[in-house]
């Protein structure tokens, strides 16, 4: 087989589909691991680190350009080693690269291309190279390496000492927790959000659920709530009408390349729409929208259709590209459309602006809506009924013949972190709308992590049942968002093995991530391989920042297990980034969340009684985002729910700060408890 390809280097033996794009190019390519580090070492070799995804169109075109020519590739192979990283796969190491050139250059991103001494240090990098550029780059290090090598060992020291002390975190002077923090917080950040189509008031746009889910906790309770909640249902809104929605086939795009979420770049992450089920699902229960509810059912019948393997885990994404073409594989033709909906065809045009509004290029259309139902149905002189339903036999017809089409390229890679996320955007979901299948995916996955990534308190990044030892490394991303998603799981089940796991889950990040001296957390563990430093991921981007949370579960675990040294380590985490939350919300707002829990009433929430699951479903009608739940069916050691078992009788316990009011016997009476006494 492998004698069909003119050129095979080492990268055919990895599983990375990433990496395994790039194991035809003439260039000799390696994966990050100790031999190709030595190697470096021996031959007294610059490295060259060249990270990317699968779904990344720019690292497809600088593969193409560059790394797919012989004469590059030539240079590439008799100057440097060549470590090729799949960023998803080893975000430790992309974070360490990322930074020095984001320090270099002022700015980041994929590809990103960083050149480093053979210890590892960095001496210079970059992002997309056109090919020329590239070769002049190659040219000009190999020169300053063979004949300055003082000024490039000088230059790598300076830059990897910038790289240790950026984001380095020292423990601050308590501060006292105050709404008036969050009220600087979102003064500071409303002066950056558009009016007109939400989100951001820049391009490109991403989505950030954390910010609106923020926002949507932040709004409760405020006298101007109906201010912050217009930006977030006005945001929502624009995103469940745009491009950046598959319109046919749910499921979100990463990210508009405009201010309008017109345009998307195609490619579709689990981690964007694991976050966005739990958004819509969560500002459903808070307005009752039924834009929202179809948001969530109609992407996750892409997750259940597209990125679910049939054990249950969840792939990693969907490429932006089909044929070499980005978008492809989404847009239609005028034609194309006439020719499949036939007499629907004006109708479908009206509704999902196949005019001027949705043209794109080469007379293709991206779907988006920019109308009411209502609107369109008496334009067309139908009622919302019946063009709902022209709608619905519509996509399906389209989806019959997209899925004819040449497909976008599946990352297949199962990873912890992400899965975890999807995990509790399943049970966020069965939260909001009661359904069964909701919470069989979420306990089919939990299954699956169980069997697969997990190994007693151990977690791998990759959920794979390979065995092999390189994949058995676990980051903070996949302890945190395991802890959330496992008691998430509990609280949804009453299945006390869940949420018994999550705090064993934490003893282990205790033990082998805490910066004791910061009392925050590194992005890896002492027991894996060093890298040229330890970094921490304080700011949360398109997913929260691993040190947000766990500090959140830090709070959350400290009160199901009455640990105050949990609650009081997640306090110090907190303090530690009060200044940077309150003067950029927008990149703190998982942190935001966790002041709003400690500034405003935090209930927890006993249910005891052979009732249990009735009595909780009727609390998830309701928007309750500072509240936690415990319960179970018989007696229990939990101390939330100790000695608290009445034969006969389910009764429903409400407390905060330590103390308890009276049991009922009916979530009104809960609720009426949790309004009209704290």
């Amino acid at each position: 087989m492998q004698n069909e390809h003119k050129h095979t280097n080492s990268l055919i033996h990895e599983s990375s589909p990433y990496l395994l794009q790039h194991a035809h190019n003439p260039v000799n390519w390696h994966a990050w691991n100790d031999e190709a580090l030595e190697r470096a070492k021996r031959e007294d070799k610059l490295i060259l680190v060249s990270v990317g995804y699968s779904a990344c169109h720019w690292c497809h075109v600088m593969e193409h350009e560059s790394f797919e020519d012989e004469t590059v590739a030539a240079i590439m192979n008799d100057h440097f080693v060549c470590i090729k990283v799949d960023r998803e796969e080893r975000p430790d190491i992309d974070q360490v690269y990322m930074l020095a050139v984001q320090l270099m250059t002022g700015h980041g991103g994929w590809p990103l291309n960083c050149f480093a001494l053979p210890d590892g240090r960095p001496i210079y990098g970059g992002t997309y190279f056109p090919k020329q550029q590239w070769i002049n780059v190659l040219l000009n290090l190999t020169d300053v390496y063979s004949n300055e090598k003082h000024k490039a060992l000088e230059y790598a020291e300076r830059l990897t000492e910038g790289v240790k002390l950026a984001e380095l975190v020292h423990a601050k002077e308590p501060v006292e927790f105050s709404s008036a923090i969050l009220l600087r917080c979102y003064e500071n950040w409303r002066s950056r959000f558009d009016p007109v189509d939400g989100g951001p008031d820049k391009a490109p746009k991403f989505p950030l659920p954390n910010n609106y889910e923020f926002l949507l906790r932040y709004a409760q309770g405020l006298e101007n709530k109906a201010e912050v909640m217009q930006h977030v249902n006005l945001t929502l809104k624009k995103m469940a009408y745009g491009g950046i929605c598959d319109q046919a086939g749910g499921g979100f795009a990463r990210y508009s390349v405009d201010h309008y979420w017109k345009v998307p770049h195609f490619e579709k992450m689990l981690y964007d729409n694991a976050q966005l089920v739990t958004l819509y699902s969560e500002a459903y229960r808070a307005t009752g929208n039924e834009l929202y509810k179809e948001t969530v059912y109609d992407t996750l019948k892409f997750i259940a259709r597209e990125l679910t393997s049939p054990e249950g885990g969840f792939y990693s994404a969907l490429d932006a590209d089909s044929e070499g073409v980005e978008g492809k594989y989404y847009v239609w033709t005028k034609e194309e459309l006439k020719e499949i909906l036939g007499k629907d065809a004006a109708v479908f045009e009206d509704y999902f602006n196949v005019n001027e509004r949705g043209l794109w290029e080469h007379e293709n259309y991206i779907l988006l809506r920019h109308d009411e139902d209502e609107a369109v149905a008496k334009r067309n002189n139908i009622g919302v009924a019946e063009l709902k339903k022209i709608i619905k036999k519509s996509c399906e017809k389209l989806l019959v013949v997209r899925e004819k089409r040449v497909r976008p390229g599946l990352d297949n890679k199962i990873l912890t972190s992400w899965n975890a996320l999807m995990l509790k955007g399943y049970v966020d979901a069965y939260n909001a709308f009661g359904e069964e299948k909701f919470l069989t995916a979420a306990k089919k996955n939990a299954a699956f992590l169980l069997e697969h990534s997990l190994d007693g308190s151990k977690i791998s990044h990759l959920a794979t049942a390979s065995g092999n030892p390189k994949e058995k490394y676990g980051f903070l991303e996949d302890y945190s968002f395991s802890i959330e998603a496992f008691i998430s799981l509990y609280q949804a089940t009453n299945e006390e093995r869940h949420l018994l796991l999550a705090d064993e889950l934490m003893r282990y990040c205790l033990e082998h991530f805490e910066d004791k001296s910061s009392g925050m957390f590194f992005f890896t563990s002492d027991e894996d391989k060093a890298l040229i430093t330890r970094k921490m991921e304080l700011s949360d981007n398109v997913i929260p920042a691993s040190n947000s949370s766990i500090a959140k579960s830090l709070f959350v675990l400290g009160h199901y297990f009455e640990k105050d040294e949990y609650i009081e380590k997640s306090r110090k985490m907190l303090n530690n980034v009060l200044e940077e939350l309150e003067n950029y919300g927008a990149g703190y707002s998982n942190w935001a969340m966790l002041l709003l829990w400690f500034t405003r009433p935090f209930y927890e929430l006993a249910i005891v009684g052979k009732s249990v699951d009735e009595k909780y479903r009727a609390f998830q009608k309701h928007y309750l985002p500072n509240v936690i739940f415990a319960g179970s069916a018989a007696q229990s050691s939990l101390p939330l729910l100790k000695n608290r078992f009445v034969e006969g009788r389910t009764l429903i316990y409400v407390c905060t700060n330590k103390t308890c009011l009276a049991p009922v016997d009916n979530a009104e009476a809960a609720l009426s408890q949790i309004t009209g006494h704290f």
